[in-house]
């Protein structure tokens, strides 16, 4: 279905750059490219081939703005699947509001937020969860978040969608041919098989929502609060793991006053880390505020590093600590220094906090970050390790509707197994079937449509 407007945006941040880029589509796409460019060889944009960059300039009327290049993409090989035009010109803020200005001055309208996903979702280019993915690949931080949001961009998890609901879809046929021809007495067959699939889809779905958890810490983060007292090397664990110098390293402590937030793969894990304060009797109210701070950011972690010197005994600012971490389930005890005669061993930590997970490592040599990977990752996906990314529900609204078809699924087994009719079983084959569809937009209301895509940039 193509869109009657033609609309246009600055597809590439606002700011200075190198290349800048003013993004058309829609059926006038071409036309209006064509008023604001001029090919350096001479002819008309419109009559250019598509899929060929051309060399000229920007203008208004006869007088040059910028010199560009102009890419066309006729429908309905494009993104949006409708003639698209983008105009490749210098970053800088100024020109490309210009052009902007031309390209609306020429018959064009401004995009809204997400309008050409949108379009390419309309136009059945794309299904809804591999349009939400458009924006997960925009926002990955990490390796990890990238090949959840790319997986779902390619359609993989959309194809497991699909081949459910066609499952579904055939076991509602086969009961409706029994409702129809009652004469046939293939009940009891049908009721048989039609349990066995179901039952098959139910378990797929229900596999599905076991990586809920798993799945929204690889598009998130997983939030990790680096604790300890000052000196333990918690912005030394910080920069190791980052692989830059974010945090001040001094042996002075109290260096650093405020929390520190940055992300991190770990273990093939992303992770939002938070440097804290270190924990003791501050010295000033600066540091009694980044105290303070340090101890909300332990309250609000998913996973907490508690940090210890092996080569100073425990203090009392270490038992601080202890009496911080109580009540909090995911949590690694770290004994740093590893490369320095210890006073603090393994053994003697764990007596301090029976059944926590105590790890030795050196950020100096990079003893022990490999088993530090090891433990976040087994935190995360448990003993078995990951399935591919790409198989993990992404979003909260995937996994609700999820949970949605397993109810109906669910319901559909009790009916069958109380011996109701074959109409009953339909209705919640038919709700699981809708519940599905909502994921991949084919059973969504337009008001859903328009709220999701309002979540996407301007441009995209």
């Amino acid at each position: 279905m193509e869109q009657e407007e033609t609309i246009a945006a600055v597809a590439t941040p606002l700011g200075e750059g190198g290349i800048g880029i003013l993004r058309l589509s829609g059926a006038e796409a071409v036309a209006v490219a064509d008023r604001m460019f001029r090919p350096r060889r001479g002819g008309n944009l419109a009559e250019a081939p598509s899929h060929r960059a051309i060399y000229g300039n920007i203008v208004e009327g006869d007088a040059p703005v910028d010199e560009a290049i102009a890419l066309l993409m006729r429908a309905p090989h494009s993104y949006t699947r409708e003639d698209v035009a983008e105009i490749q010109c210098h970053g800088g803020s100024v020109i490309l509001r210009r052009a902007l200005s031309l390209a609306l001055s020429y018959g064009a309208r401004l995009a809204e937020p997400g309008e050409f996903t949108k379009r390419a979702f309309l136009n059945g280019r794309l299904d809804l969860a591999q349009a939400q993915a458009v924006m997960d690949v925009i926002a990955a931080k990490t390796e990890a978040s990238l090949r959840l949001a790319a997986g779902h961009l390619s359609g993989r998890f959309s194809e497991r969608i699909r081949a459910a609901r066609q499952m579904i879809l055939e076991l509602i046929a086969h009961l409706e041919v029994t409702i129809d021809f009652p004469e046939d007495d293939v009940d009891d067959v049908v009721a048989e098989d039609v349990h066995l699939n179901v039952t098959r889809i139910l378990e797929d779905i229900q596999e599905m929502l076991a990586t809920e958890s798993a799945g929204r810490i690889l598009r998130d983060g997983l939030t990790t609060a680096i604790v300890g007292r000052p000196n333990v090397g918690k912005s030394s664990l910080l920069n190791a793991l980052l692989r830059e110098e974010r945090a001040i390293v001094t042996d002075i402590p109290g260096t650093t006053r405020d929390s520190i937030e940055e992300y991190a793969e770990v273990g093939g894990v992303p992770l939002r880390l938070v440097d804290t304060a270190g924990i003791r009797e501050a010295a000033d109210d600066v540091e009694k505020i980044g105290i303070q701070r340090a101890r909300q950011a332990v309250e609000q972690a998913s996973l907490v590093l508690a940090l210890f010197d092996s080569a100073v005994p425990l203090t009392a600012e270490d038992e601080a600590i202890f009496a911080l971490l109580k009540g909090k389930k995911d949590v690694l005890l770290l004994l740093t220094k590893a490369d320095r005669p210890p006073l603090l061993t393994p053994q003697a930590l764990s007596a301090h906090a029976p059944g926590r997970q105590v790890l030795s490592l050196s950020v100096k040599t990079g003893a022990g970050m490999e088993e530090l990977g090891e433990a976040v990752r087994e935190k995360v996906y448990g003993p078995g390790g990951p399935q591919e990314e790409s198989a993990f529900v992404a979003t909260a609204r995937e996994a609700a509707h999820l949970k949605e078809a397993a109810a109906h699924l669910q319901a559909a087994c009790e009916t069958m197994e109380e011996g109701l009719g074959e109409d009953f079983i339909t209705i919640d084959l038919r709700a699981a079937w809708t519940a599905l569809g909502k994921i991949i937009g084919e059973t969504v209301g337009e008001d859903i449509i328009d709220e999701i895509f309002s979540r996407f940039c301007i441009g995209k």
